[in-house]
């Protein structure tokens, strides 16, 4: 029997897991690479500001087998404060085995916790990554139109 998957919400002490699988998910969506020390210190940073992001470990036997990260925004169309999943990763192994919808179960409940009216993610395009799309549909997302970038530092 497969040992339960355990949702920990991270602290700056897991700083490199975090690091190590959002460096993993641009790998795979972008065929990037990134410094791994600035990551860390990057998500470092982040962790240490509860006010604006938070970070889920999922564990299985005490390893590490997926991350997901939230950014606070606020708008008017959601009446104020709602949360963006920034990134969601899970082990290629453990893909299908319910990380995913548990990491995304403790996202939504940290969400309602601190009076959020939403979840929202950026997901890849649906003719390349037609499975992430689908993950996030069964876990009650809809479509709300696409998401464009504008990168300020160049």
């Amino acid at each position: 029997m497969t040992a339960v998957v355990r949702i920990d919400q991270a602290g700056t002490e897991d700083a490199a897991i975090v690091a190590d699988f959002v460096t993993r998910l641009l790998a795979e969506l972008f065929d990037s690479a990134r410094d791994p020390a600035e990551m860390e210190a990057t998500a470092r940073d982040l962790l240490a500001r509860l006010d604006l992001f938070t970070a889920f470990i999922a564990r299985r036997d005490e390893k590490p087998v997926g991350v997901l990260t939230l950014a606070t925004c606020v708008s008017v169309y959601a009446s104020g404060p709602f949360g963006e999943i920034a990134e969601l990763c899970v082990n290629p192994g453990e893909r299908s085995a319910g990380v995913g919808e548990a990491l995304i179960a403790a996202a939504a409940d940290y969400g309602r916790q601190n009076g959020w009216s939403r979840l929202e993610v950026g997901a890849p395009p649906a003719d390349r990554w037609a499975r992430t799309v689908a993950f996030y549909e069964r876990n009650g997302f809809s479509e709300i139109g696409p998401r464009l970038g504008l990168a300020l530092n160049t």
